[in-house]
This record gives structure tokens, C-alpha cells and sequence, in this order.
């Protein structure tokens, strides 16, 4: 069982590994490829990830990954893999900054900067749940059906033990998410600012 969860755990990472190396050669490039080269592209760079190179590496590549990031949440990972979709849409807003809040209050905490450690509730507390079910009702009234079903993903796959990690809080939220929600917060609200601005200069009076 602890080697089908490895295992499923090195194609995660390979996924996961290669949509980013497609996401970085879309920004380097300026390019915009189509959803069958994508699908070509992450289907050669998620074997190179995910088998043995031969002679110089011992493991695959994305041993060496996961040993260096661990496990993505699951939040993170839906994010990731549906970002490749054609239908797939820009998240909200306020998912972000949300997320970048939660970030910002949680890993101080969690580190030990105060004697309150929030990571404890992720042990089954059912206070901490009911607050995570509440985000997703939330999500839904909001109509982004999206957020209910990654957040439903990530409460499932704790509830299997799906990682190693039994704490929900590994199922929702990891540093990198937390990066890119903070980045992708204050970048959306540079260019609204951006485009009041040139808004105000393009009917300003005389």
C-alpha cells in the first residue's frame, strides 16, 4: 500500500512538474499553444519526470522534486492541472486574496511565532471543517462551481489519507499556493489600479 501511495505520489509530481514546464515556456516564448500540443507536451514531460534518466540519476526526477517541495495540496494541484483545460477560466479574485490572507496568518503561526498553533485544528476538529464547508458553500453562492468541487476534492482525499499527511490543512493550502495567491492578489489589483489611472488621464477635463 505505502509503495501504490509513492507511486501515485511521483505522478502527481510529474503532472504537476511538466504543466509548469509548459506554463514557463508559454511566458518565456510569448506563446499560446493549442490544447493538442499541450497535451503532447505533458505527456512526453511528465515520463521524463517521472521515469529514471539511467546512468547519472539513481531516482526520477520527480523524487527529486517531491524531496525538495513534498506533496502539493490538493487545492494546489486542481488549480495546477486544470489551468491546462481550453474551458478553463481565471480564478476570482477574492479566492485570492482569501487564500493570501489565510497564508499570511497561518504560516507565522504555524512556525511557532506565537504559542497559538493553528495547524492542530487540521487533526480533525470539527470546528475547523465546519469552517472549511462553510468557504464552500461560500464558493457556491458566489456560483464558482469550481471552488465547491476543489475544496470537496481536498476534504475527500483527506478522508482517505490519500497523502501521507493526515492533517487537512497539507489538503488545502501549501507555501506555493500561498505565494501565488499573494502574487497574483497584489498583481490584480496593480493592474485595476493601473487601469483607473489611465481611465482618469484618458477623460480627465480639458
Amino acid at each position: 500500500m505505502d509503495r501504490l501511495m509513492q507511486t501515485f505520489a511521483l505522478i502527481e509530481i510529474s503532472i504537476s512538474s511538466a504543466i509548469i514546464m509548459i506554463w514557463l515556456l508559454k511566458i518565456i516564448f510569448q506563446i499560446n499553444l493549442p490544447f493538442a500540443a499541450r497535451s503532447i507536451l505533458l505527456i512526453l514531460l511528465g515520463n521524463i519526470f517521472f521515469w529514471p534518466l539511467g546512468f547519472f540519476m539513481e531516482l526520477p526526477l520527480a523524487a527529486y522534486v517531491r524531496g525538495v517541495t513534498g506533496d502539493l495540496s490538493i487545492v494546489s494541484m486542481v488549480l495546477l492541472w486544470s489551468s491546462l483545460l481550453p474551458t478553463d477560466k481565471s480564478n476570482p479574485i477574492a479566492f485570492k486574496v482569501a487564500i493570501g490572507l489565510v497564508a499570511i496568518a497561518f504560516y507565522p503561526l504555524a512556525l511557532g511565532f506565537s504559542m497559538f498553533d493553528p495547524y492542530v485544528w487540521g487533526y480533525g476538529s470539527i470546528g475547523f471543517l465546519i469552517a472549511v464547508l462553510v468557504f464552500a458553500v461560500i464558493c457556491g453562492l458566489a456560483n464558482w462551481q469550481k471552488g465547491v468541487w476543489i475544496i470537496a476534492l481536498a476534504i475527500v482525499a483527506w478522508s482517505f489519507h490519500w497523502h501521507e499527511s493526515t492533517n487537512l490543512w497539507d489538503y488545502l493550502l501549501d507555501p506555493f499556493l500561498g505565494i501565488w495567491a499573494i502574487g497574483s492578489s497584489v498583481n490584480s489589483f496593480r493592474l485595476k489600479v493601473r487601469k483607473q489611472v489611465q481611465s482618469g488621464y484618458l477623460f480627465r477635463a480639458g
